[in-house]
């Protein structure tokens, strides 16, 4: 019997930043932000100039057109909701893949008060009403919610789900199972509104992959960008249940696609065959914004988030409330970015020590200057007190 080969962190979190772009960015002769987003399985992007940031600036001499256009001009990523039934952009070309999957993980208990939620026969009748309603056109979400009724009943319409101090249609509540089963995308905004698109209008031909091969192919994905890793990080990082996480790397690992290593003094796994790791710990400064995919991903996270970084620079455990600094390879610090035309205030606030060595300093001092070439503006740094709250 072969013993499982010993990963520290390390070496992981060194891979990990590689993978990620984050060493060195991706050359932009050989890459795109379709493939670094794919790298990162996906760039949050509630606040979309956050995944903007995100995904430029791991590639070479992009910018935030870069992305946008990547989004809107030649469709090569996709706003939709992702991992965590959260806002993401996606390369347009893995939309089979994380349909398939994504669609294929069991439901939870639905959060929904009793009088709120949809039975079963409902979500279907309001999903085929999406799917239709979205099929040669672009709708906002008051346009859609008239198609649906017209199609389903006022029950779809009611104003019953509390949300952002007011009441969204009950229809709403199953918006990112509608991404998931691959009937609705985000379509181009009109002026400062929303659409909704049906993703085969992004794709021509876009069909789901079956769902077991597309979540083998995603525990695959997952652990070359984010392993070694365990079955309840992966469920974690899909807010997924712990159980299924289980069964498919047990299956995966029946199958020899995966293969279990020691990381960290216990079990973990990673893709078969892929257990070469860079012999030099990671180096170098990185801001990363709001809900950066490492930062959510990278487990386990009070070895990234180390000492009074968990406290300042997390939410109850939870990463991506604040932007971060990372000093060679773990979160040393928290950010923040004001906007006034074309200056940009950004204010880093080192954690240990409160101080930054000359060289580190200067390595801020270039950091921040490829943060304002991201955002086509001029960013001026200042080192002191981050005074906003998360989200800020």
């Amino acid at each position: 019997m072969t013993t499982p080969r010993r990963v520290t962190w390390t070496e992981a979190n060194a891979r990990r930043i590689a993978r990620q772009h984050l060493a060195v960015p991706a050359p932009a002769e050989e890459s795109s932000p379709a493939a670094v987003t794919g790298a990162m399985l996906g760039a949050h992007a509630q606040v979309l100039s956050a995944a903007e940031l995100s995904v430029a600036l791991r590639l070479e001499a992009a910018t935030r057109a870069t992305v946008r256009d990547a989004l809107r001009a030649d469709g090569t990523l996709v706003k939709t909701y992702g991992p965590r039934g959260t806002v993401h952009l996606l390369p347009s070309a893995d939309l089979p893949l994380w349909t398939g999957a994504l669609s294929a993980i069991p439901a939870g208990a639905d959060p929904m008060p009793p009088d709120v939620r949809m039975t079963e026969e409902q979500t279907e009748a309001v999903l085929t009403a999406i799917g239709e309603a979205l099929a040669d056109r672009d709708l906002t979400v008051d346009e859609l919610t008239d198609a649906i009724v017209e199609r389903t009943g006022p029950w779809a319409g009611d104003r019953v789900m509390e949300a952002f101090q007011d009441k969204w249609p009950r229809w709403r509540q199953v918006t990112h199972r509608a991404a998931h089963r691959g009937v609705l995308c985000f379509g181009p905004n009109r002026g400062r509104r929303v659409t909704y698109t049906n993703p085969h209008r992004v794709l021509p031909g876009f069909t789901p992959i079956d769902g077991a091969a597309a979540q083998a192919e995603l525990v695959r994905r997952y652990l070359r960008a984010y392993g070694p890793a365990s079955p309840r990080y992966f469920a974690r990082w899909l807010a997924a249940p712990r159980g299924w996480a289980g069964e498919v790397f047990a299956a995966a690992a029946a199958s020899g696609e995966i293969e279990e290593v020691v990381y960290e003094g216990g079990s973990a796994w990673v893709v078969a065959g892929d257990t070469d790791f860079p012999a030099e710990p990671p180096e170098g400064v990185r801001l990363l914004p709001y809900f950066d995919a490492f930062a959510i991903a990278s487990q386990p996270r009070e070895l990234l988030f180390p000492g009074r970084a968990f406290e300042r620079a997390l939410g109850g455990g939870q990463a991506g409330n604040h932007p971060v600094l990372l000093v060679d390879g773990t979160v040393a610090g928290v950010w923040h970015q004001r906007r006034s035309g074309r200056r940009i205030a950004v204010t880093v606030e080192p954690i240990a020590g409160g101080t930054l060595s000359p060289r580190r300093r200067r390595a801020l001092e270039e950091q921040v200057e490829r943060v304002g070439e991201v955002l086509e503006g001029r960013a001026e740094l200042s080192v002191g007190k981050v005074a906003v709250g998360p989200h800020a």
